[in-house]
């Protein structure tokens, strides 16, 4: 469906056309007619999917042509979980209302990371749209740099990873600060029983937009699954790198450590890469971003802090060199790659310790991805190590009888001779 009939202004429509955009992906033709209606939306779509312009869109226009009130208020309030998500989303704003007529609309994007003062300087007179993390703006309210009694539309954006990222109790503040009457948006890629709940408490007579997940093994992506042994993987990643002259690869590894020791071999190796991990400053993050996207660098290493929000037009790669925890994290990084109608690769790395937890994110994916080795790394470990000795079972001690009995069995064998104050029956030393 083309953006025509969904009931969208001249303006709004020609930003879209010159950002490339024909066709309406299902989730905006269901859900820019029913937000500018004015009700509440209740949207479950996959990362990827288009859901930002869905909201954006019809708040743009929505907030046109209308001034806000004097002071530190704020019309429309988007909340998210991660900051290069915050930016992502203002720029689509930013871009998409840029032939709106008078008066501009104010958008601005907030989030932790950063010195606080020049956010607060930039709300002076308020904002018409703010998208924020939610300790951000809890420490701009703190700060008296705004107030939210004049929201009029609430949008909460990757739902599921505010909660899983821990912004329960910071939710909780922001809502009851936010006034009764209003326009809520919720939309989540998945509905775990908290964010159920929360959707039901908020959310009035909504509209309901429930988006069958697209199958992780459409053409769009073509996925692998690797063997190869532990200390090998940094080896096979710069093979293929070099054998199919990939431009740009997302490389997604489990910890900080790992980000910046498996840049580094690379770039020993004569490949340009860079590390993105959350304990990295604002600036840096920005700046490693930044050179990716312009192919300055050629190989990004990252942790699930990339996982969700990053959008990066044409990214052909995709690589679990780790794999993640959860069969929902591994749709939401192989989504980075085929996007907007392109193309991509997804491959994840299978170790003989991983391998059965990539047979559960197949099933809960209800995918089927075929195994393959490449020639020159086939893995050679078959068995599952034992895990490190604890010393024991933990939560059992031994009685003071097992250590008398294993004393007299030392005893025995060495020929010592025996404490009279043995438990009965036992033998021990003297």
């Amino acid at each position: 469906m083309s953006f025509s009939p969904l009931g969208l202004t001249a303006p709004l429509l020609r930003a879209i056309a010159e950002r490339g955009f024909v066709d309406a992906t299902p989730i905006q033709a269901a859900a820019i007619p029913a937000v500018l209606r004015g009700g509440d939306v209740w949207a479950s779509a996959q990362t990827g999917s288009g859901k930002t312009a869905a909201f954006a869109l019809p708040i743009l226009q929505g907030l046109s042509g209308t001034a806000r009130e004097r002071g530190r208020f704020v019309r429309a309030l988007i909340l998210v979980p991660t900051r290069e998500l915050a930016a992502q989303i203002g720029d689509v704003f930013r871009d998409c209302g840029r032939y709106l007529p008078e008066p501009a609309l104010k958008t601005l994007v907030v989030y932790g990371g950063v010195s606080i003062n020049p956010q607060m300087m930039a709300l002076g007179g308020g904002a018409d749209i703010l998208v924020a993390t939610p300790g951000r703006l809890l420490d701009l309210i703190d700060h008296n740099a705004l107030s939210l009694s004049a929201v009029s539309v609430l949008v909460l954006d990757e739902a599921d990873r505010l909660f899983a990222l821990g912004f329960a109790d910071e939710l909780g503040r922001i809502l009851a600060l936010l006034p009764s009457r209003r326009q809520t948006l919720f939309f989540s890629a998945t509905f775990p029983p908290a964010v159920w709940s929360l959707a039901e408490s908020l959310l009035r007579d909504p509209t309901r937009i429930e988006l069958p997940a697209v199958a992780a093994d459409t053409p769009d992506v073509v996925q692998r699954a690797i063997e190869v042994d532990v200390p090998q993987r940094t080896q096979l990643l710069r093979n293929l790198i070099e054998f199919h002259a990939w431009t740009r690869v997302l490389v997604f590894v489990a910890t900080k450590y790992a980000t910046e020791h498996v840049a580094e071999k690379l770039r020993r190796a004569g490949i340009a890469a860079t590390a993105l991990h959350g304990e990295l400053s604002q600036g840096a993050r920005s700046g490693a971003l930044a050179d990716f996207k312009a192919s300055r660098v050629r190989v990004l290493v990252a942790t699930d802090v990339a996982s969700r929000g990053l959008d990066i037009e044409l990214l052909p790669v995709v690589v679990n060199y780790d794999l993640p925890r959860s069969p929902v994290d591994y749709q939401h990084r192989i989504g980075r790659t085929a996007r907007a109608g392109a193309s991509g690769v997804a491959v994840s790395f299978i170790t003989v310790e991983t391998d059965a937890h990539f047979r559960l994110i197949e099933k809960r994916n209800r995918i089927s991805v075929p195994r393959e080795q490449i020639a020159g790394f086939e893995p050679l470990q078959t068995d599952v190590p034992p895990p490190p000795s604890t010393g024991g079972v933990k939560g059992r001690r031994k009685s003071k009888k097992d250590k008398l009995r294993e004393a007299a069995a030392l005893a025995a064998a060495r020929g010592a001779p025996v404490r009279r104050d043995a438990a009965p029956g036992d033998r021990g030393l003297k």
